[in-house]
């Protein structure tokens, strides 16, 4: 059975504006690849920052799930040499990760800092973000979680060359602790 035309699915619970049909593109079923089908079912996502469908295609009778999520654009990381790329969470969360190996901070606890940091940079409505910024952030952060993992991101992120340099970041958080006691 070939169908040259996809239309619309006829749902009871699904309103669709005829004359604006052709503006949805139709779902490829992942097992036969035809693009009929049907949603069964649509419901928001655990998360409640998707909506879940259940889909069965009218081709070969399976069904699938899809998932539908506004599509956030991030604003470019302006790196310190003047280049301009995509924010990319993984390559932060690395990052992080690596600094935090071995010591007592939770994945969750990352993982939450990061989508406030994701929200904070959307909500600023700016088109690019100095990665200094970013790094500052993080480096605020690690220092509230722990002053061993703050070191070890600051060793990369402010290119540490010898123990000199590691020295002085420990001489400048031994400082400020001193200050913040006094207060």
């Amino acid at each position: 059975m070939l169908h040259s035309v996809w239309s619309p699915p006829k749902t009871d619970n699904c309103k669709l504006i005829t004359d604006n049909w052709k503006l949805f593109f139709p779902m490829r079923c992942p097992y036969c690849h035809s693009t009929n089908n049907k949603v069964i079912d649509s419901r928001p996502s655990r998360e409640a920052n998707a909506i879940r469908r259940r889909r069965e295609c009218l081709h070969c009778q399976r069904r699938f799930t899809t998932y539908e999520q506004v599509e956030e654009s991030m604003p470019l990381v302006v790196k310190k040499d003047g280049r301009r790329e995509p924010f990319q969470r993984s390559k932060l969360y690395e990052g992080i990760i690596k600094a935090c190996e071995k010591r007592p901070v939770s994945i969750d606890v990352i993982e939450n800092f990061l989508d406030g940091l994701e929200r904070e940079m959307l909500e600023g409505g700016q088109r690019e973000i100095a990665s200094t910024w970013i790094g500052e952030r993080v480096m605020a952060q690690l220092r509230q979680w722990d002053e061993v993992a703050y070191v070890r991101f600051a060793s990369v992120y402010r290119h540490f060359t010898d123990a000199t340099d590691f020295m002085e970041e420990i001489r400048r958080l031994l400082a400020s602790r001193k200050e913040e006691k006094k207060e």
